[in-house]
């Protein structure tokens, strides 16, 4: 067995949060949010707009630090691993309940982390470069079919909902499109809109300001029902293909071990910033749907959402390139 030298070993229990810790003596230092992807995609956009809001509340900075890769898990493994007591996750469903189906994960996202607070859904968009000749999803099948394998689609990552909502519209459609995954949203647009991919079934937060620009086009919404952001794209059931929703949700997650008060604090505080009209406006400018949860409903939609992931990956024998 590895002991730690007494130096090392007195230093982490100094930075250790105590598990007496009350709401009120925490936070004692600034506050990260960690982010699983580049800056510039949802979950990037759904933490800033927590943290610009939160740091007041708290009376202490809130950072947000971008830890892209590996499916978003990269970010959950440092904070799953964190003991400073002051690192939160912006965790979103790619992380949660899709990727411990898909890879071997260095920290178990059941034990080793905690759902606190559910911030909101968006859901995903098929977009495609402006340059392709096709204005419907129907189009875009007669396309796709003519030139098997020559089309791309982007995502932020294998394992993303951006790459399950296309394996299920190639299931749906008839069609074999090659996946070309990127480290988050953000590098993954910059190459729809450049055209070195054609399309993407990307969140609403990272693609609803290049549509309403005209630098990308919008096919349809893999939800329900229409969006208000998007009231005039229809949903891809609308378009003729039922059966390829997707949307991602986020919420913030902190190591298991956090005192229960602590939990508490970052939950009402976090509601505080939701409940804000700054902030359900800048939410609901990218087509977040901020539905409020308590903290045991989002540990029950986490556990619900882990076991619905894991039936359709293996129903659809989805698996990593």
């Amino acid at each position: 067995m590895k002991v730690l030298p007494a130096l090392t070993l007195a230093a982490a229990c100094a930075t250790a949060l105590p598990l007496t810790v009350t709401a009120q003596e925490w936070p004692s230092k600034p506050v990260r949010i960690l982010v699983g992807s580049a800056p510039g995609g949802g979950t990037d956009a759904m933490a800033r707009a927590v943290a610009d809001r939160l740091g007041p509340l708290l009376k202490q900075s809130v950072v947000v630090e971008n830890r892209p890769g590996a499916s978003n898990t990269m970010a959950a493994d440092v904070t799953a691993k964190s003991n400073d007591g002051h690192t939160l996750l912006m965790g979103v469903s790619t992380a949660h309940a899709i990727a411990p189906h898909l890879l071997k994960l260095a920290y178990d996202s059941d034990k080793d982390l905690v759902p606190v607070a559910f911030v909101g859904a968006v859901p995903n968009v098929l977009v495609v470069n402006n340059a392709l000749p096709v204005d419907s999803v129907q189009s875009l099948v007669e396309l796709a079919k003519s030139q098997p394998g020559k089309l791309n689609y982007a995502t932020s990552g294998s394992g993303s909902t951006q790459h399950i909502a296309a394996e299920l519209f190639k299931d749906q459609a008839g069609v074999f499109i090659t996946h070309i995954p990127y480290r988050g949203s953000g590098p993954a647009l910059v190459d729809l809109i450049g055209g070195q991919v054609q399309m993407s079934f990307d969140t609403m937060p990272s693609v609803v300001g290049q549509i309403k620009s005209g630098r990308i086009k919008a096919l349809a919404v893999a939800s329900a029902s229409r969006n208000p952001q998007l009231p005039t794209v229809p949903t891809m059931a609308e378009a003729g293909l039922k059966g390829v929703e997707m949307s991602a949700w986020y919420g913030i997650y902190m190591p298991a071990a956090t005192p229960k008060a602590v939990q508490d604090r970052v939950y009402g505080e976090v509601t505080k910033v939701l409940a804000m009209p700054e902030t359900q406006t800048r939410l609901g400018a990218i087509g977040a749907d901020l539905t409020p949860m308590t903290q045991a409903q989002f540990a029950a939609f986490h556990a619900a959402e882990n076991k619905r992931y894991a039936e359709l990956i293996a129903k659809k024998n989805i698996k990593l390139e």
